[in-house]
This record gives C-alpha cells, structure tokens and sequence, in this order.
C-alpha cells in the first residue's frame, strides 16, 4: 500500500504545485476526495454504489488508474479522521481551484447525493455549508444541482 501511494505521489511533478501558494496539487485532490467520501457517508449510510461512483468520479476527473484511486481514497480517509471540520479541505480547494472548477466539484457531489435517487437533510445541509465554504452562490449550488438531476 505505502508503494501505491509513493507511486501515486510520484506521478506528480513540480509543475503540479500552485505557484501562489506552493500547495501541491494532490493535496487538493485529497481534499476533494475527503468531501466526496464525506458527502457519501453523511447520512450514516456508505453503499458500495456511493463508493462505485466516487471512484467513477476520481477516475475520470484526474485521470487515475485503479491503484492510484485507491491511494488517493485512503489518504482522504486517513485526512477525514485527523478532521475536525471541512475547513482544511475548502480552503484547499479554495486555493487551487478557479470557480468554474469549484463548480464541477458541487457537480460531482450532487453526483454522490443522488446516486440513491433521493437527498435527505443531512446531505441537504453539507451541500450548502459546502457551497458556502467554497465560495460559491446559491444560484450557483441550485444550478449545479439540476444540471446534474436533468443528466440521469
């Protein structure tokens, strides 16, 4: 395992970093990854379905093979524990994402929301804490939500 995540880390270069803020980029995706695994298990329920389209999701968004994906998922779960709050994790994203790129990122946890076919209050209410801590509008949020919902 610790060989998967040395790869993974190791297919990112220099030019990864964020040159205002020399973030590397993979912390980025970490804390993409932690609030996409968050968003699925907010409602005290992780089904293999959940699971099945984060990693539909990190493959197509960053391009991963499977090991890498995993690799990813773990250094996210192992981020969420030693959490405290999704603060970390925003200010990341914040830092390294344009909004239109913070945008797709609500996509795809309105993905995670709806792969159950319904939302509840829980997932409700991260959405838009979320949203907020993402800098984004709530027209924003409503947007990103039906495009997603007309896209099923």
């Amino acid at each position: 395992m610790i060989d998967i995540v040395k790869r993974f880390f190791g297919h990112l270069s220099a030019e990864t970093s964020s040159p205002a803020n020399n973030i590397p980029q993979h912390d980025a995706r970490i804390a993409v990854c932690a609030l996409l695994l968050e968003m699925a298990k907010i409602d005290e329920t992780f089904t293999t379905a959940e699971m099945s389209q984060i990693i539909s999701i990190l493959k197509e968004k960053y391009g991963l093979l499977t090991e890498d994906t995993d690799a990813l998922i773990s250094a996210a779960e192992q981020e969420l524990d030693g959490s405290i709050d999704y603060w970390q994790f925003a200010r990341l994203i914040n830092d390294n994402y344009s909004t239109e790129e913070k945008i797709d990122i609500i996509e795809m946890l309105w993905r995670i929301v709806f792969v159950d076919g319904n939302m509840d209050k829980y997932e409700n209410h991260l959405m838009h804490k979320l949203a907020d801590l993402l800098r984004l509008t709530h027209q924003q949020l409503i947007d990103a939500k039906i495009k997603v919902l007309r896209s099923k």
